[in-house]
This record gives C-alpha cells, sequence and structure tokens, in this order.
C-alpha cells in the first residue's frame, strides 16, 4: 500500500512539473505582447513654448499632444518638461535630473523643444549647438528616441547670425540621425489670431496648429518605439 501511494505521489510531482513548464511557456508571448502595447511615455523638454506660458494648463503643448494622440488610439503620456525662459544650458542640467539615476529609464522618447531663447537673447549660436548635442547623446545613452525640433532666430540679429543659429538643427538631426521638425512654430508664427498678446508665445489655438502638424512626426516616432520593443 506504502509503495502505491509513493508511485501517486511521484506521478503527482511529475504532472505538476509539466504543467507549471506549460504555463510558462504559454505565459510568455501573453507577457511580451503586454510589454509591446504598454503605453509610451514621451518626456517633452522644452522651455516656455512646451510649457504652455500664459495658458491654461490644459491647453499646453503636452497635454494637447498626448489628447490627440489618445484620439487617434495611441495609448501614449506625453510628460511636460517645459520651463519658462529656459536655455539650451538649462536643458542640459535638467535632462539628467528628469530622467533620473535609474540607467532603465521610465520614458521611451524625449522631444527637444529648446534654443529659442538663446536665439532672443544673442547667445552664441556655437554653445547651442553643443548643448543640443549633449541633450541628444544623452537621451540616446539611456536608450530613448529623440524628436528634435527647429527654430529661427529673431530677423533683428542680422543674417549672419540667423544663417549659423537656423542652421544648427538640420545639421545635429544630419549628424545624430534623429528626427527632426524644422520649426517649431511653423504656421503659428507672425499670425497674431494664433499668438498671445506678446506676440511671441501660441495661444490655445495656435498649440492646435502646433500639434497638428508635428502628430504624423510623432506618430513615427512612436511606431520606432514600438519596434524596438518587438525586436528586444
Amino acid at each position: 500500500m506504502i509503495a502505491i501511494v509513493k508511485k501517486w505521489l511521484r506521478r503527482v510531482r511529475r504532472l505538476s512539473q509539466v504543467s507549471l513548464a506549460v504555463l510558462a511557456v504559454n505565459a510568455s508571448p501573453v507577457i511580451a505582447t503586454a510589454e509591446v502595447n504598454a503605453p509610451v511615455r514621451i518626456l517633452a523638454l522644452g522651455d516656455s513654448l512646451t510649457a504652455g506660458y500664459g495658458l491654461a494648463r490644459a491647453e499646453a503643448f503636452p497635454v494637447k499632444l498626448q489628447a490627440a494622440l489618445n484620439r487617434q488610439g495611441v495609448v501614449a503620456e506625453v510628460v511636460n518638461g517645459g520651463v519658462s525662459g529656459d536655455t539650451s544650458t538649462g536643458g542640459v542640467g535638467r535632462l539628467a535630473w528628469l530622467l533620473g539615476s535609474d540607467p532603465a529609464s521610465a520614458f521611451d522618447a524625449v522631444i527637444i523643444e529648446l534654443g529659442a531663447n538663446d536665439g532672443l537673447r544673442g547667445l552664441d549660436p556655437a554653445d547651442t549647438e553643443r548643448n543640443l548635442a549633449a541633450l541628444i547623446r544623452t537621451a540616446e545613452q539611456r536608450g530613448l528616441l529623440v524628436l528634435l525640433t527647429g527654430m529661427l532666430a529673431p530677423p533683428n540679429l542680422g543674417a549672419e547670425y540667423g544663417k549659423q543659429f537656423n542652421g544648427l538643427y538640420p545639421r545635429l538631426a544630419d549628424a545624430h540621425g534623429v528626427a527632426f521638425y524644422p520649426f517649431f512654430l511653423e504656421g503659428v508664427a507672425a499670425r497674431p489670431e494664433l499668438n498671445l498678446t506678446d506676440a511671441l508665445h501660441p495661444n490655445a489655438a495656435g498649440v492646435d496648429v502646433i500639434v497638428e502638424n508635428i502628430l504624423p512626426l510623432v506618430r513615427n516616432l512612436l511606431a520606432e518605439v514600438k519596434k524596438q520593443r518587438k525586436a528586444d
């Protein structure tokens, strides 16, 4: 009788081991699918144009971009990393802080919108270029995909300054192979009905135009994030 019981227990253990192995194999694709389809987190790193200067919180660029993505069935979170008055120098220090000390960043991608205040203050374009290059390298070292947005220098700073400043953005995009949106204020700049009374910052309607224009590039960026997840 004891021998029969022992034999039965051995059989139960073997069946349990086989069942656990089958469960593990079957669970793996489910887990992998969940990871691929997890919400994409985007950091919008910028100045007042990103922060939403003069606007209600719900009217800021990151909030409206997230809403536009969600309406199109894209599950994504866009975090507002904009600080009014910030320059490219300030962005370098803030990016490391926003990403945190964990090498496995909680973000999948970053939109870099900086340099407008560098231009307004007439700062050396070479310094702006070095700072933006440092931002791109930091993001890529942390495994983030990058969308760089360009800016144009104020005309009153002269043709030579404009040539140096305006050319640094496409040069950086080419050098680092990152996605590039040439002018963040495309379709908004110099249109009073789309700007606040300071003629520098977009109003809510202006933000809508920015979101509509940049949305295809952001969707392409998110598609690349999904590809990377599948490859991993």
